[in-house]
């Protein structure tokens, strides 16, 4: 496994619904994974990462020498998001959806006016539809990269 890498794991308890519902980061000092407790806190890590790296004494209480509080095995699905994805945009929610075999994922982001974009050509049209978010976001505050999924742990979804 590379180091300093950001995850975000699918829990094995809600594979049916194939969201992305449990959050996790790998200290780039000792390489352990820290639960991460919201995805807000996660997006904020992931998005400064390249400047700012995670380390396990950004969380309270927690250093390198206490045990890893999750291991990357294939009791669940792990996708590894690509570092300094920008955060989500105020109001917007961004999803990643994993297919129905477990081996790829899709990035969509919710609008505050209830409306789904799918890919980046999205984002103009929607602009041009409603401009009152122009001055909010821009094109560049979005990204549909998917994660990773990690081949030895897309398999835990076939024995539940």
């Amino acid at each position: 496994m590379e180091k300093d890498q950001h995850s975000n794991c699918k829990s094995e308890s809600k594979i049916g619904s194939n969201y992305v519902n449990l959050w996790s980061a790998q200290c780039g000092e000792c390489f352990k994974w820290r639960l991460i407790p919201t995805e807000e806190e996660f997006e904020n890590i992931r998005s400064k990462f390249t400047e700012d790296p995670f380390v396990c004494s950004k969380i309270p209480n927690i250093c390198c020498n206490d045990p890893a509080e999750i291991e990357c095995d294939n009791t669940r699905i792990w996708a590894i998001h690509k570092p300094n994805t920008p955060k989500t945009p105020t109001g917007f929610k961004r999803r990643v959806k994993l297919r129905k075999q477990f081996n790829r994922a899709d990035c969509y982001y919710d609008t505050p006016n209830g409306k789904i974009l799918r890919s980046i050509t999205d984002v103009p049209k929607f602009l041009d539809k409603y401009p009152e978010y122009k001055k909010k976001v821009s094109v560049e505050d979005f990204c549909f990269s998917i994660p990773k999924i990690m081949g030895s742990t897309r398999y835990a979804a076939k024995k539940v």
